[in-house]
């Protein structure tokens, strides 16, 4: 599905997510949530990485800190999912980081500790 761009690709992301969280519920470990969401992703038969390294330079040389994505989709759009009370300001700011050392345009950033998943959701863009 590699024509998609990052808005339908969004929408199948979010709609996968729900589905996930409607069958578990809040309260697991986030590593639970990711495992599922990215079955769900290829049943959609979207390309999806998981814990892919995400570089970061510096004045010119790569730094290997092992900083690592949750889901990579479609080469497109970054997912980082949670699983806290609240959703904090360095949360959003992380995808952002990741958005830019990647090269990315849009992110997800999914909260699963929630009662209503409405309320976990979180999107962020990066010069779209």
């Amino acid at each position: 599905m590699e024509n998609l761009g990052e808005n339908p690709i969004s929408r199948i992301i979010v709609d996968s997510a729900f589905k996930v969280h409607s069958s578990l519920g809040p309260g697991l470990f986030e590593g639970v949530y990711e495992t599922c969401l990215k079955h769900e992703l290829k049943k959609q038969k979207l390309k999806v990485e998981s814990q892919v390294q995400c570089p970061v330079f510096y004045e010119g040389e790569k730094i290997e800190l092992g900083y690592r994505l949750d889901l990579l989709v479609e080469d497109k759009v970054i997912v980082e999912l949670k699983c806290v009370e609240t959703i904090l300001p360095i949360h959003e700011a992380q995808l952002l980081t990741y958005l830019k050392l990647c090269d990315k345009k849009l992110g997800l950033l999914l909260n699963f500790n929630v009662v209503l998943f409405k309320n976990g959701i979180k999107r962020m863009v990066n010069k779209l």
